[in-house]
């Protein structure tokens, strides 16, 4: 999916799409999707200067963006459904993430029954992971 077609049924909008295409989709089953971490991000400014690190709640935020999107992709008319961040687990943030990096973020879904979807997720840099979560997310009418 590239990311007209992400804006399709996701409901996030600059600056808070934090998903730029997604690579692989089994629905149910696992998505794959991809975050190009560019030195313009607005939140570089503050976080930090001299020193830039993707903060940690915002990785996570894509990490949740994706299972979105993968949710989504099992249910009917899914651009009429937003897909809410319900519960986070056992969040461990392994290495920072700077300007340049390319964030692919996988994420496998463990349980998927009336709407709510628990995945288990993981965002790398150079195939090695840099921030892994518990994910539960709750698919609802707009």
């Amino acid at each position: 999916m590239d990311i007209n077609q992400i804006k399709e049924i996701l409901p996030h909008r600059y600056p808070f799409l934090l998903v730029d295409k997604i690579l692989e989709v089994k629905a149910g089953e696992k998505v794959v999707g991809l975050k190009n971490v560019t030195a313009n991000e607005e939140f570089f400014n503050g976080h930090f200067p001299g020193h830039p690190i993707m903060p940690g709640v915002l990785i996570v935020e894509a990490m949740a963006q994706v299972a979105g999107v993968g949710l989504l992709t099992t249910v009917d008319n899914p651009e009429e459904k937003v897909p809410y961040f319900a519960r986070i687990e056992d969040a461990r943030f392994k290495k920072p993430v700077k300007p340049g990096d390319q964030l692919i973020i996988e994420v496998n879904v463990a349980k998927l029954r009336r709407g709510i979807g628990k995945v288990e997720a993981k965002a790398m840099v150079d195939k090695e992971v840099v921030t892994e979560a518990i994910l539960t997310c709750a698919i609802q009418d707009k």
